[in-house]
């Protein structure tokens, strides 16, 4: 038997707590969120047991088992891989174009690149451009891509251009606004440093702020590139070209075992643009 010293035997140690100390507060947390959360569901006419209903499971189950096995002939396959390139290069053509926008309007409206805010306050005129261009991004960024491409399909007509259009405008809108905020949560320290010792905007940018925070903006802008691709799909069912506006002739003819292999071929472009992602920051670490 182990001996045990005198001070072991008379101070033992403490018996763990049986409860959590802070199941109090996280309780009255739970139900205050739940008080919250009941109204917007019944607003909201959340009934999820409608779904169960047999006048709504036999047409959705029907619609399901068309599913499998998803069309897998040549012809079928040929033109779903033609419209998947259509629908990634509408997405890579409108995140180009928003990225055009987004930069330049990104770096107006970052404080951290303003000479007169390194004594402290910002002048009035700086100030008042940098606020424009945020009210501009909020603008762009405040209209989804669904309008803005029935806006487009009606300057320009059917087809890619107005999706390429559409997303431009919001995306940069949202990269634009991401980009500021990385590029001001950032440190700050070397480039305030070129810029005190009279290194230009684009110098302190180049060599102060960018080389800290290329890892995070490259993965946001990956992101945002996977989520392009769904918008474009999105976009199809609205006159804009590619794979969407097939899936939407296939689940109007109610065509599920097309509509599967659309589904397929919309999973593996997202596993696509993660492993870019990841890919890329792994360069860039």
């Amino acid at each position: 038997m182990p001996n045990l010293s005198n001070a072991t035997l008379a101070n033992p140690l403490p018996r763990p707590a049986l409860r959590d100390p802070a199941w109090a507060g996280r309780g009255f947390w739970g139900l205050a969120g739940l008080v919250v959360l009941w109204p917007t569901l019944v607003l909201t006419e959340f009934k999820p047991w409608v779904l169960f209903e047999p006048g709504s499971m036999k047409p959705a189950l029907r619609f399901l088992a068309d599913f499998f096995p998803p069309r897998l002939d040549a012809q079928f396959l040929a033109m779903v891989a033609r419209e998947t390139w259509r629908t990634v290069a509408i997405a890579t053509a409108g995140l180009t174009l928003a990225l055009v926008l987004a930069v330049p309007l990104a770096l107006l409206s970052v404080r951290v690149l303003s000479q007169s805010a390194l004594a402290g306050r910002m002048a009035f005129f700086p100030g008042v451009v940098r606020q424009c261009v945020r009210w501009i991004l909020m603008v762009l960024r405040s209209v989804p891509e669904l309008v803005w491409a029935l806006v487009f399909v009606r300057v320009v007509g059917l087809g890619p251009t107005s999706g390429v259009l559409a997303i431009a405008l919001t995306y940069g809108g949202m990269l634009g606004k991401v980009y500021g905020d990385i590029l001001e949560s950032g440190e700050a320290h070397a480039t305030n440093s070129l810029m005190r010792n009279g290194s230009g905007r684009l110098q302190a940018f180049f060599y102060g702020l960018l080389p800290q925070n290329a890892a995070e903006l490259t993965s946001y802008t990956v992101y945002r590139w996977e989520c392009a691709i769904r918008s474009s799909a999105v976009l199809g069912f609205v006159g804009a070209g590619g794979l969407g506006q097939q899936m939407d002739s296939s689940m109007k003819m109610f065509n599920g075992a097309e509509v599967a292999t659309m589904l397929i071929v919309f999973m593996l472009l997202v596993w696509l643009a993660d492993r870019v992602s990841a890919w890329l920051r792994k360069g860039l670490a």
